[in-house]
């Protein structure tokens, strides 16, 4: 097994350090670091950066940073500290950007169908903004366009496994056949197709709606999307450029 790196663990404990605190804060530190939609009042311009650092629970975290653990020390030991945290950030900020225009699509197009059906923008705005809905929006968009609509303002994202998908992809771009396997799937799977099979049962869960084990799930399924598309691109870029052989320390 390979020894942790440093930056991976720096990253480790700052993220059990926020959800420590966060344990103890409660509601006040997840409005103020989770990542809100832009046009909530609760967004702050920092939340891009930490929400990353914040989690929903003690398997959400746990699953991100054993992730961390096992794929992040293999790719800083390859590339270095400073080129690791830089792809690391940087598929975090694209996984936000990507959750943030999916959520933006859903919230307007909600929006307009309630405005031609005779809603005021601003009575929806404020009622959002008071963590409310009007249960005659059902009429206009139906139950689940509600629960899609409302949650795209509403609903804060919190996590890094959108960088932890990019590491994933970077991943496998650097040891595809190294062979992987999800803990209740014990079946190995080279990575170059255990990634993109992944990628694919995300994208489907996020245009669909659903959840692998049923219900809503909360899971922010454009989030791993956005952080694995600037992986790969960053990766392609690198390997073009013969980048990727190059350490930042």
């Amino acid at each position: 097994m390979m020894q942790i790196s440093p930056t991976v663990k720096q990253l480790l404990i700052i993220n059990i350090l926020f959800f420590i605190g966060s344990q103890f804060v409660g509601d006040a530190a997840y409005n103020y670091l989770s990542l809100f939609f832009f046009e909530n009042a609760k967004f702050q311009y920092w939340q891009p950066i930490t929400h990353m650092f914040m989690h929903a629970g003690i398997m959400h975290i746990a699953f991100n940073m054993f992730a961390l653990y096992s794929f992040g020390s293999v790719l800083e030991h390859y590339w270095g500290s400073k080129k690791f945290l830089f792809f690391y950030l940087s598929c975090g900020l694209g996984a936000a950007l990507l959750h943030t225009a999916v959520n933006y699509y859903f919230f307007h197009d909600g929006l307009t169908t309630l405005t031609q059906a005779g809603f005021v923008k601003t009575d929806i705005y404020s009622l959002l903004n008071e963590g409310k809905i009007d249960n005659r929006w059902t009429e206009a968009i139906g139950a689940s366009g509600v629960d899609r609509f409302a949650g795209s303002f509403a609903a804060p994202a919190v996590g890094a496994s959108g960088a932890i998908y990019g590491l994933l992809v970077a991943f496998a771009f650097m040891v595809p056949n190294a062979e992987l396997a999800l803990m209740f799937i014990p079946i190995p799977i080279k990575a170059k197709y255990f990634v993109p099979g992944l990628l694919v049962v995300d994208l489907f869960l996020g245009v669909s709606g659903k959840s692998i084990f049923g219900g809503s799930g909360g899971i922010a399924h454009f989030a791993h999307i956005g952080g694995a598309i600037v992986g790969f691109l960053m990766m392609w870029y690198w390997k073009k450029n013969s980048f990727n052989k190059n350490r930042w320390n």
